[in-house]
């Protein structure tokens, strides 16, 4: 089973470290959360998302225990996360003081 980075438990994303992960396949999590699996509904290349879980339109998207962004559309456990679907709240002032 391929695996994804996961630091902790309130993390709603996970990053393909190993290895891309193709759409179909079982991914389940590593790191310090290791108790997660979920089945890719796209492709995920290597460094990019994927969803743990499904995150509502507007929810906020957390990797590190941190929000990195909030969702543009309502994304499903298993699909790719990344710019085509999250707005960053990195290195912008506006944004990042609402997330935190």
């Amino acid at each position: 089973m391929k695996k994804v980075f996961v630091v902790e438990k309130s993390d709603n994303v996970g990053t393909a470290v190993g290895e891309p992960i193709g759409a179909g396949e079982t991914v389940g999590t590593e790191g310090r959360v290791t108790d997660r699996t979920v089945v890719a509904r796209a492709d995920i290349p290597y460094g990019h998302k994927i969803a743990l879980a499904d995150i509502p339109k507007g929810a906020q998207v957390t990797k590190y225990g941190l929000s990195i962004g909030s969702a543009l559309a309502d994304i499903k456990a298993g699909d790719h996360v990344h710019i085509h679907n999250v707005e960053s709240n990195r290195g912008r002032g506006d944004k990042a003081a609402q997330a935190r």
